[in-house]
């Protein structure tokens, strides 16, 4: 069954085995993106679960104007960045008001972050700050569009073209600065 079938027999009729169905689709998926993220075991399992809960008690408000597993990512990932945030107590996301000004940061093409070699780019990616890396794994490693990114960051589309540019440009010089003969 597709998703938006099992959450309104989920809805219709409040019978756990369909939201088990989707507790069983999305389980290895979510404790997967709350380890990438948070780089600890005990807290993805804690985050995964915590996850489900606010999914379960949302799920009469989806509203389907995205798919439903972008929406559970942006659940997960506000909810790991959130955790994340309260452990370092720093807000660096971009707004929308820092994309309406003059940006002269150049621009870097996709096959530059897609031609480096893995260990790397794993290593330029740990330099960056959260935001930029996640920013980045969304787009090249998990494949979503610029919409269901901006969905996620609760963002203007153009705030995250000028998030993803940003972001290039500072893998790019991490990359120039690590690797200096290359």
């Amino acid at each position: 069954m597709k998703d938006n079938e099992l959450i309104d027999l989920y809805i219709e009729t409040q019978s756990q085995y369909y939201f088990g169905l989707l507790y069983n689709k999305y389980i290895n998926k979510i404790y997967g993106k709350c380890l990438s993220l948070l780089k600890n075991e005990t807290a993805a399992q804690d985050a995964t679960q915590d996850i489900f809960l606010k999914i379960f008690l949302n799920l009469t408000k989806f509203n389907r104007k995205s798919q439903f597993s972008t929406w559970v990512y942006s659940i997960t990932y506000n909810y790991c960045i959130d955790t994340i945030r309260r452990k370092k107590k720093e807000n660096t996301i971009l707004t929308d008001e820092d994309a309406g000004k003059e940006d002269v940061v150049e621009e870097v093409s996709d096959t530059m972050i897609v031609e480096m070699e893995y260990e790397r780019l794993k290593t330029i990616l740990e330099l960056l700050p959260e935001d930029d890396k996640m920013v980045l794994l969304m787009k090249y490693r998990e494949g979503l569009s610029i919409k269901e990114i901006s969905t996620i960051f609760k963002k203007s589309e153009s705030a995250i073209k000028m998030k993803l540019k940003r972001a290039k440009h500072k893998a790019r010089e991490k990359y120039k600065s690590q690797y200096p003969n290359e």
